[in-house]
């Protein structure tokens, strides 16, 4: 779909210092004020001062609402829906991060890793959101691998990782949620999951939990970033409602090269070489290492700094962990509909025409800067 100029009137955003949730456009008699955002540019090209990668993002004076860019930017009226309900949910997880606690549930996943307090509340967030939809027939959490029932007469499967970095959340880093959403139709079975392909997604969306939520969501023509609670009340708009949601940037893109790096399953260069020379290749060309260890910090940055290459290969003794479900399909579509390239780690094709065999299957992989891909590709796999 060629990009459209958004006809519906802009949004004029209130500053405020605590933002909380808004349930839904609601009437407020405040007056507007130009939000206040503090505009850093970045130094010239890469060397010594670029290192710091300082956004470039120019404050504006009015900013879209989300339903003014869905309006414009999303034929399907389901897909519409829910895509507003995911959102939904990714704002209720925000809130409940900012008041629980991180503490061991005392319970396990299914894989027996241990569950945190906000592991459980985020899942369940993301649970009654599908069960609660008329447009979403089965959902799936990485939480329980297994493909539930939701609505007989929906359309869509949902699949998501509800709270992605369990082993950085109790040092309070940026956290985030995974979400994968299928037509039923797409696989060989009912649930429209076994035998697709990530490149069946209709959309995909990530949210990232920092000092502020912003939720990542492809739609027809690439992608867009939405924030959330700009406001105590939400967002306000010229006719006086209010919503929670503002598109931040459109049409984001990322670049073919890359100075950034974020080398995950670093164990893996004492068994395979290619992976040990790229690392060598990085630092001797003076990259800079942008990793977090968790899965949505460090490749949501790629949207922010338009580069940035994520590797996370296998060996016999570090095999795949990243869910081809959960989390490598959801991701490698917006990056590749950004621009951006994926590898499956072991052919050196893209991710997303890896076939989903087992709700719960692995996969390496390699995201980010086309060319940087490529480098991976040829220097890890001999491709």
């Amino acid at each position: 779909m060629a990009a459209q100029t958004i006809a519906t009137p802009k949004l004029a955003v209130r500053a405020s210092a605590a933002p909380r949730r808004s349930a839904g456009a609601t009437k407020k008699s405040a007056a507007k004020a130009p939000m206040r955002n503090v505009v850093v540019k970045g130094g010239g090209e890469y060397g010594a001062s670029g290192t710091s990668f300082y956004t470039t993002t120019e404050k504006q004076e009015s900013y879209d609402s989300l339903d003014a860019v869905l309006g414009a930017k999303c034929k399907d009226e389901e897909v519409k829906t829910v895509i507003r309900e995911q959102l939904d949910a990714c704002a209720d997880i925000t809130e409940a991060l900012r008041s629980a606690l991180v503490t061991v549930e005392g319970s396990a996943n299914t894989f027996g890793d241990a569950q945190l307090s906000v592991d459980v509340i985020a899942d369940q967030i993301m649970w009654d959101a599908v069960k609660s939809s008329a447009v979403v027939a089965w959902g799936a959490s990485e939480e329980e691998p297994e493909v539930k029932p939701c609505n007989p007469n929906g359309r869509f499967t949902v699949c998501w990782d509800p709270l992605d970095g369990s082993s950085i959340v109790d040092n309070n880093w940026a956290v985030g949620t995974m979400i994968g959403i299928w037509s039923k139709e797409s696989g060989t079975g009912a649930d429209g999951l076994i035998g697709a392909t990530g490149r069946d997604q209709v959309t995909a969306l990530i949210a990232i939990y920092g000092p502020r939520t912003t939720v990542l969501v492809g739609l027809d023509d690439g992608v867009y970033e939405f924030s959330y609670g700009c406001t105590p009340d939400g967002c306000q708009l010229p006719d006086g409602t209010f919503e929670p949601w503002i598109c931040s940037r459109k049409q984001i893109k990322i670049n073919e090269d890359s100075k950034i790096f974020s080398p995950a399953n670093m164990r893996a260069g004492a068994e395979v070489a290619g992976y040990k020379k790229l690392m060598d290749y990085y630092m001797d060309n003076k990259y800079t290492l942008r990793y977090s260890g968790g899965l949505v910090p460090d490749v949501y940055q790629q949207f922010t700094k338009n580069m940035g290459i994520f590797t996370n290969p296998t060996s016999d003794k570090s095999p795949a962990k990243l869910r081809l479900a959960f989390e490598a399909s959801p991701f490698g579509l917006l990056v590749e509909a950004a621009g951006g390239k994926t590898s499956d780690g072991v052919t050196g094709g893209s991710v997303l025409d890896v076939q989903i065999n087992a709700v719960d299957q692995r996969t390496a992989l390699a995201i980010g800067s086309k060319n940087e891909v490529d480098r991976f590709n040829s220097m890890v796999l001999g491709k």
